[in-house]
Order: C-alpha cells, then structure tokens, then sequence
C-alpha cells in the first residue's frame, strides 16, 4: 500500500510539474487550453487506472487475507488433533507401562513361587511325594477305577506306586525322579563339573532301574515281565532319553533300561501309554461282550430247536385232526345221505290191492 500511494504521489508531481512547464512556456493561448486539457484527461486515466489498481489489490489482499485465515485455521485445527492424538498415545503408553509393570510382577510372584517349590522339592521323601501325586492323578485322569491300583503290596512288603491290572497280569509302575545331580548337570558352569555331574545322574537312574528290575518285576505274582518309571518331569525325561551319554559298558542310559525291561515314562509319553492301554481294554469288553452274545445264541439256538420240535409236533397232530375231520365229514355225508333216502321212502304213498 506505502508503494502505490508512493508511485502515485510520484506520478501526480510529475503530471503538476510537466503542467507547470508548459504554462512557463511561451505558448499560444490555445496551445495551452489544449495541453491543460490533455494533462487533465491524462490525469483523470491515471485517476481510474490507480481506483482500479487499487481496487484490484484490495481484492487481492482480502483473498490473501481470507486465505491465510483459513491456512491458519487447519493448522490450529490439525495442530489440535495432533496434540489429541499424541495425548491419547501417551496414555496408552502409560496404560501399557502399567500392564507391563503389573505382568513384571506377576513373573516375580511365579519366580518366587517357583523358587519356594524348588526348596520343598529338594526333600527326596517330598520330591517322591509329588511324583505319586501325578502318576495318581493321570491314572484318574484315563483309566477307570477298575482298572489301576494304587500302592500294591507284594509278598516281599515292597510297595510300587500303582499296578495297571489287565486281562493277563498287572504292569507295575514306580515313580523316580532323580533330581539332586539333575539341577547340578543344568547349573554346572564348566564342562567337567557338568560331566561329573552327567555322571552321578546316569549311576541314579541306572539304581533305580535295578531297583524296579528287582522288587516289582514279579511274573509269579502276577505281573508281566516288564515294568514302567514315571519320571515326572519332561527336561529330567529328557535328559535320560535324549542326551543320555554313553556308560562305561558302551551302553545308553535308555538301552539300559530296555534290556532291563524298564521302560522310562515321562507324563506326555505316559499319558499316550494309557491311551493305549485304554483301547486295549475297550477290545477286551468287546470280546468280553460278544463272547456273552454268543452264549446267548447258543441258548436261544436251543431254545429255538425245542420251538420247531414243539411245532412239529403240533403239525402232525393238526395233520391227524384234518384227516379225521374230512373222514368224519365223509360219514357225515353218507349218513345224511342214507336219512334222506329213508325219509323219502316214508314219504311215498302205498297203493291199495
């Protein structure tokens, strides 16, 4: 606005100026009525030119200004939604840092548990406690209550933790779980402590193995030759299966124990064992059941034949009884014959001589 108020000031002085010129100049009069009249008209243009420029860059500003109100406007406006988005992240931030902090206590109150049951399981009577436990509670879980028996006794007083009593003798199962040279194996920082220790486990559960060899592989008793070590624990079942080391007689720890006719069961493994106990079982009540079907049809073939005997019996006599009717119908029918002929005779008159 300072510039074409500036350029018009300058336009104005110029047009005076020029006519201030011309006056000064010696001139006819009517050379001078024809310059004052041209300056003017000129002026009047310039006069319309600048309204016009003027009006025109008032229109601009307006639009200028409008626009930059409105540009104004969406940035308060989108500045506003971001700072609403960003306030609604960050309490969704702490919302999470609060469920991260709660799940962090959480794992220490399960790692503290967990460490309290390390310190009651150290006790091997406790440890042995638990085992029973779950060997019990998958037995319930699959088998029904005919079927298993807990703490059976034998001649010798020796007491194994269940027996699975089937059509043909009983398999016998004791829990073990070696645990003490187990955590020493997994927290053994150097390779000689964790070989040493890999050791003294294999010699626990070559013992235990000879010990369930020993007290409850009894044929005479009524068991098979074959019995079951529930190991309660997967990583302890693991480590006997899997990443057994070799013993002094080249032998596996697992091979060990087959030989031995010991077959180690961890709660997975047990579990798919007992399914398949299960379905043996079913097949037995079926052969059960349908050795009584046959039973059944025996008798009912008996009773069936004594039906046809009775029967044919009954036809013969039904045969008689048709044989005698129709004979006795026959003399029926003579002698109904023989009646009416002497009716007939009565009735004919006799002719007098």
């Amino acid at each position: 606005m300072e510039l074409l108020a500036i350029t018009i000031s300058v336009i104005t002085l110029a047009a005076v100026g020029f006519l201030v010129f011309k006056l000064n100049q010696p001139t006819s009069t009517v050379q001078s009525d024809k310059a004052i009249e041209l300056i003017q008209k000129q002026m009047e243009e310039l006069r319309g030119t600048v309204t016009k420029v003027y009006s025109d860059n008032q229109n601009i500003l307006q639009k200028v200004n409008t626009d930059f109100t409105q540009t104004i406007q969406n940035l308060d406006k989108n500045t506003n939604s971001r700072l609403d988005n960003a306030a609604k992240a960050i309490k969704d931030v702490y919302g999470r840092l609060g469920e991260v902090q709660q799940s962090t206590k959480q794992v220490n109150d399960v790692a503290k548990d967990i460490a309290s049951l390390q310190e009651i399981l150290r006790a091997p009577k406790i440890r042995g406690g638990m085992g029973e436990l779950f060997l019990s509670d998958l037995l319930k879980q699959v088998l029904p209550p005919s079927r298993y028996k807990l703490q059976h006794h034998f001649k010798s007083r020796e007491a194994v933790d269940a027996v699975i009593l089937l059509k043909d003798g009983m398999v016998p199962v004791d829990s073990k779980f070696p645990l003490e040279n187990f955590k020493k194996v997994i927290e053994s920082k150097d390779e000689s402590g964790k070989l040493n220790a890999k050791k003294q486990f294999i010699r626990d559960v070559k013992k235990h193995i000879d010990a369930i060899k020993q007290k409850y592989i009894l044929p005479d008793e009524g068991t098979f030759d074959f019995a079951l070590m529930y190991v309660p624990a997967e990583n302890v079942y693991y480590e006997i299966i899997i990443k057994d080391e070799n013993l002094d007689d080249g032998k596996s720890i697992f091979k060990y124990a087959i030989d031995n006719k010991v077959i180690p069961v961890s709660p997975n493994s047990f579990y798919g064992y007992l399914q398949t106990i299960l379905l043996g079982l079913r097949g037995m009540r079926i052969e059960e059941r349908a050795e009584e079907i046959l039973k059944d049809l025996s008798r009912l073939e008996g009773d069936f034949s004594r039906v046809m005997d009775d029967f044919r019996k009954m036809g013969t006599h039904v045969k008689n009884m048709t044989s005698s009717y129709e004979a006795t119908d026959k003399r029926l029918g003579k002698f109904g014959d023989k009646l009416e002929s002497l009716e007939n005779k009565q009735a004919v008159p006799q002719i007098e001589s």
